[in-house]
């Protein structure tokens, strides 16, 4: 999980303060030394180390802050605005020409990520955005890159033009053109990374930069290269001016360096960030929310998008109300699970939660495969066990019979009537509290005029 070290060695520091009424300067700077070492171990860089530490320290050794109620939550206020300022404050979004084609260009070194980058990106703009998106193979030099990208178009049904190991510069000027004689709204060069930056690379992407005049030059960035990164960044960024970046792999043993390092040290606001080998595994970067998570504030933003994006409003008010009336029962059990998978993994999902980050060993524990075992168990049942939960609550053999169908035990199946009880009782308990107290929100589902498109209309409870 990202930045695992990092936010644990933080939280450790900023609990010398926040669990005290009064503090003093000697305890600012015993959790600035404990500060400035994690951030070490990040392999974060020193420059920005050095300012980070003395714009905290000086902000909360402030007269307000020592002599404030709750200092220590005012401090961990200000550790988080800080590295909110580090990662660039504000959100950039992507530069769409308002009419005709828009043209992305991708840089990276090789083994950045950037291909599969590529195919992250036009997904979420095909999908979000609603764009017709074309990819054009114009990394020559590695030819596993233009099969690659031929291979990930398939998957998401976006058009790659390629003119095998044709002349970089040549297969751009080509598929634009084709791009505009087919009326795309984006095209998104790959273009050839090296295992270094060399004269001949930042020639042949200055000859297509000046050639396809983009709209963003994306710098592709594995994370795991810490502070490496962000001069990497500065070095693309003096010779092509980058206008993002995109941070990869930050689901690996990943310091955190270069996201804390490459807006400061390069200039390159970072746009979007990456995990994973999915496919729908890039999000938005959005700097106060990413130190938030950092310190275990949860992101409770990024859960409500998740959850708008994913989970369909009638469906989930038609569950609700079946959990009201009593009705629910195995094949809406499998429905709700469906729904939490399109979410991506558990561990995911809840550390989105605040508070959730002092479990973080128990998350990365958790078992995402338990979910397929639950609809083995649910598809190994008939079609009236599935309807009517009595059928296998009150029958041992038929219990017996569905854990065989899925391969698992008879305690297996006994678990998952217990949570399909527990959900049905919890549900009654709202129910009551609600109707008995009349201070209690109205928990029954309440019909909405629905907008446009999943995730645009509301309702409520």
């Amino acid at each position: 999980m990202a930045f695992d070290n990092l936010s644990s060695r933080l939280q450790m520091a900023l609990r010398r303060v926040t669990g005290k009424g009064a503090l003093t300067e000697k305890d600012i700077d015993e959790m600035m030394r404990e500060v400035r070492l994690s951030l070490l171990e990040a392999d974060v860089n020193l420059k920005v180390i050095k300012g980070f530490i003395q714009n905290v320290k000086e902000k909360a050794l402030g007269e307000k802050i020592l002599k404030g109620l709750n200092p220590g939550q005012q401090v961990v206020k200000i550790v988080a605005d800080e590295l909110t300022k580090i990662m660039g404050g504000e959100t950039t979004g992507l530069n769409y020409k308002v009419n005709g084609l828009s043209i992305f260009m991708t840089v990276g070194l090789q083994g950045s990520g950037k291909t599969t980058a590529i195919g992250k990106l036009g997904r979420l703009i095909k999908k979000e955005e609603g764009k017709k998106v074309m990819f054009i193979a114009a990394d020559v030099y590695r030819p596993a890159a233009i099969d690659q990208l031929i291979t990930l178009g398939k998957q998401l049904d976006i058009f790659v033009y390629e003119e095998g190991l044709n002349a970089a510069v040549k297969i751009v000027d080509n598929g634009i053109s084709y791009a505009k004689e087919h009326k795309y709204d984006v095209v998104i060069i790959d273009t050839a990374g090296r295992l270094e930056i060399d004269e001949a690379m930042m020639q042949e992407l200055k000859d297509i930069k000046g050639l396809a005049k983009p709209d963003e030059i994306l710098l592709t960035v594995d994370a795991m290269t810490g502070q490496v990164a962000a001069e990497v960044g500065q070095s693309f960024h003096e010779q092509l001016g980058c206008t993002g970046a995109i941070i990869t792999k930050l689901d690996g043993d990943t310091r955190g360096g270069a996201a804390l390092s490459i807006r400061q040290i390069s200039g390159i606001p970072i746009k979007f960030s990456s995990s994973g080998e999915k496919l729908d595994t890039l999000e938005v970067f959005h700097p106060k929310r990413m130190a938030e998570r950092i310190l275990g504030m949860g992101d409770v933003l990024t859960l409500i998008e998740e959850t708008t994006k994913n989970i369909d409003e009638d469906e989930a008010a038609s569950l609700m109300e079946k959990m009201m009336s009593g009705t629910y029962n195995y094949n809406d059990l499998q429905k709700q699970f469906k729904m939490i998978k399109r979410m991506g993994s558990l561990s995911r999902i809840m550390g989105f939660i605040p508070g959730m980050g002092k479990y973080k060993e128990q998350l990365n524990n958790v078992d995402d495969k338990q979910l397929n075992r639950i609809e083995a168990l649910i598809q190994s049942m008939t079609k009236e066990e599935r309807r009517d939960p009595d059928l296998i609550g009150k029958s041992s053999r038929r219990r017996q019979r569905v854990a065989r169908g899925a391969g698992l035990q008879v305690a297996d199946v006994n678990k998952l009537i217990q949570s399909l009880e527990q959900q049905k009782q919890m549900a009654k308990q709202f129910s009551t509290m609600d109707q008995n107290n009349p201070k209690m929100p109205n928990l029954q589902p309440t019909k909405v005029k629905k907008g446009k498109g999943k995730g645009k209309g509301r309702f409520k409870f």
